[in-house]
């Protein structure tokens, strides 16, 4: 099968062939008109000049004579009866009678009468042109004739001479054109080592095209499409990946909840098992194992809540409800509810009064999963301070290393495995939630083993 620029070619070197075969053909028949009619009208010139000095002449034998061998033409001079009185080229008494011959006839009717005829006594084809005219008084016939094989000599020559003009000309054409195919095949080239680049997902290819508009256009175009596929398979990616961060968090939310479940639910199994075994058991004791499996319920309660909290959070879901209160009157309560908690630890709180319009009971998760992380992994007071409108936590404790400050706010993250208090990592993500809501965000800064700051600024929420 031919690529596309061979049949460029073929097809351009057949069309330009045909052109010139029947421009060559048109030129044969028109200049061979145009030669005899050239060579026709000759003839008749030199009739013409005859006809004035053959009143004058004696020797018309010998006037055909002078005048053959000046101009190279044929010459005779026929009677009225068609004999031939005068010849240049054949002695006259051996030539037939010319009465009924074409031209004679023909200078009957018309004033000159011209034929091409095959002549049996030069063995050749001649033009002949013949005029009536009068010598001595009686009619006469003067015809003049030329050979056409001496014509059509110069006529092929010429004729030759064209066909190997136009033959270079197609050997030019079929250079040119292979210089052009030369140029489309690299053109090709470029466009298809640019698909293939695309077709491996390489975005960022050049295609360069050199030569043709066309290309350009389609390069341009093809660049227009590759952008719209790298923006799609860039958006799949996108989706590809939040595909496997929802998988991952699922999966991390079902590790979450079955490891903070497994203990409770297992010390409800265990008492209730104990109970349905002993039916005698003192009441003192039925008593405490009950409770312990109210409490363990109600832990799981707990974690529940915090859950279905947290994805209300994330989703934007829960409703803030902003009131005015005082931000110091909060922070003692909640210090002074975990203070009945932690009964051999002391928390400080170093703040003037401070009054903001925010959601009270959103503040004060914020403000527990603080103060409640900062006690859990401190073996000192803490301390809540107030400085130019920012609210800041400080502990003692053990301190976040610096590769896990970035993650330590993202759901389910533990540093260590540790457990927050069956939290299950969400603390920290429900107060960047929270703040983010009040257009806030929590800072951390931390140095390992020597202390933790998680702080958050009140500016938005203090001038409202």
């Amino acid at each position: 099968m031919l690529k596309i620029h061979q049949v460029f070619i073929l097809k351009f070197i057949l069309l330009l062939a045909g052109t010139l075969f029947v421009s060559l053909l048109i030129s044969y028949v028109t200049l061979k008109t145009i030669i005899v009619e050239h060579n026709q009208k000759h003839l008749q010139d030199t009739i013409m000049m005859l006809e004035l000095d053959i009143e004058n002449l004696d020797d018309l034998d010998l006037h055909a004579k002078k005048i053959a061998k000046a101009t190279g033409l044929r010459v005779t001079v026929i009677d009225d009866d068609g004999v031939v009185l005068a010849e240049s080229d054949k002695q006259k008494e051996e030539m037939d009678n010319h009465g009924s011959r074409y031209e004679v006839i023909g200078a009957n009717k018309e004033e000159f009468a011209s034929i091409v005829r095959y002549s049996n006594s030069v063995n050749t084809d001649f033009l002949y042109v013949a005029k009536k005219s009068t010598y001595k008084g009686a009619p006469v016939y003067l015809r003049m004739s030329i050979s056409l094989e001496r014509v059509m000599g110069n006529f092929y020559s010429l004729w030759t001479k064209l066909a190997l003009v136009f033959a270079l000309v197609i050997i030019f054409a079929y250079y040119i054109s292979k210089k052009m195919s030369e140029r489309i095949v690299y053109d090709i080239r470029q466009l298809t080592k640019y698909l293939d680049e695309i077709a491996n997902k390489n975005y960022k290819a050049v295609v360069k095209t050199k030569y043709f508009h066309e290309f350009l256009y389609i390069s341009l175009m093809l660049k227009n499409v590759v952008k719209k596929l790298a923006n799609r398979d860039k958006q799949k990616r996108k989706y590809t990946a939040k595909l496997r961060l929802m998988n991952k968090q699922r999966n991390d939310i079902l590790s979450a909840i079955s490891h903070e479940f497994k203990n409770p639910v297992a010390s409800i199994i265990g008492y209730a098992q104990t109970l349905h075994d002993d039916l005698d058991m003192d009441v003192k004791i039925r008593e405490k194992f009950l409770g312990k499996i109210e409490s363990n319920g109600a832990k799981i309660s707990m974690m529940l809540d915090r859950l279905a909290l947290s994805v209300k959070l994330e989703n934007n879901d829960l409703e803030i409800k902003e009131v005015r209160f005082d931000i110091k009157t909060l922070a003692e309560e909640v210090a002074t509810n975990l203070a009945s908690k932690y009964r051999d630890r002391k928390i400080k709180v170093e703040m003037q009064p401070c009054s903001i319009k925010a959601d009270k009971n959103m503040m004060e998760i914020v403000l527990n999963n603080l103060i409640d992380n900062a006690l859990k992994y401190s073996e000192s007071e803490v301390t809540v301070r107030l400085n130019d409108n920012i609210l800041e936590v400080h502990d003692k404790g053990i301190g976040i290393k610096e590769e896990h400050l970035e993650k330590v706010t993202s759901k389910f993250y533990r540093i260590h495995k540790n457990s927050w208090d069956n939290s299950m990592g969400l603390g920290l993500a429900m107060v960047s939630y929270i703040l983010k809501a009040h257009k806030s965000s929590l800072r951390i800064k931390s140095e390992y083993a020597k202390g933790s700051v998680f702080s958050f600024s009140l500016e938005t929420m203090i001038k409202k």
